[in-house]
């Protein structure tokens, strides 16, 4: 695999409405899974989504992922189509609390975690993995990454963050945290992890930042989204061994 130059790793303007994708949808694994890359990737991410699925704020993510840290991204539909409907959040009403229930049901980390892990195994070829996750993608990164198969992991604005989680896990990972998560849960999830780790807290953003809620033609929400995506990309960059020149 190559190396990215040290210009390859800066993040690319951000678009604030009207994203056209950079990847391709293909099928791996049995699955619906968006595609983004480059020429000559140093290493492979996957990316599990929020529970809305394929915002385009969350393709935008994957992007400059691959494009600025020069890795082949991978974001199966674990959903199949079935996510839940953005004007559901804030659950605020016993329809939308009804309907919220659902979409994490059948999210269900137990079941998705083996899903993901056998997926994985199908699919993985040569080359270092990482994964990274949002709000209940983050819950599924920490439960894979504690089963083993990456090279490290990364959440953002997580759902249902545990320290027993955390305690399964031998690898660097990351945590960026909204104002919105537990600080208790946050630090305790943190204080659990046994290897190297990124944590900080984005005290000013709500929870889904870096996903389909975030309000990229807010500047200062789409400063943070920008820079927590820089520091999911240095994360990478260090922790799957690619060297920048």
């Amino acid at each position: 695999m190559g190396e990215p130059s040290k210009a390859c790793c800066t993040n690319p303007p951000i678009v604030a409405e009207g994203y056209v994708h950079k990847g391709e949808f293909i099928n791996l694994g049995g699955l619906k899974t968006y595609h983004t890359t480059v020429d000559k990737p140093c290493a492979s991410i996957l990316f599990i989504y929020d529970v809305f699925g394929y915002f385009p704020q969350t393709l935008q993510g994957a992007d400059i992922l691959a494009h600025a840290g020069n890795f082949s991204v991978y974001m199966p539909d674990w959903f199949v189509n079935e996510y839940a409907d953005i004007t559901w959040y804030p659950p605020d009403t016993d329809e939308k609390k009804v309907a919220m229930k659902g979409v994490f049901e059948r999210g269900n980390p137990a079941v998705i975690g083996p899903r993901v892990t056998k997926w994985m195994q199908d699919i993985r070829g040569e080359g270092k993995w990482g994964v990274v996750g949002l709000c209940w993608g983050g819950k599924i990164a920490a439960v894979v990454a504690g089963a083993g198969g990456f090279d490290c992991a990364a959440m953002a604005h997580p759902a249902m963050l545990n320290p027993e989680d955390a305690a399964k896990i031998s690898v660097p990972f990351a945590v960026l945290a909204s104002q919105d998560e537990d600080t208790k849960a946050v630090q305790e999830f943190s204080e659990a992890l046994k290897d190297k780790k990124v944590v900080e807290t984005f005290g000013d953003q709500i929870h889904g930042w870096m996903g389909a809620r975030g309000d990229l033609k807010d500047a200062r929400c789409s400063e943070q989204y920008q820079r927590g995506y820089k520091m999911l990309v240095d994360f990478f960059v260090e922790n799957l061994g690619v060297k920048v020149r």
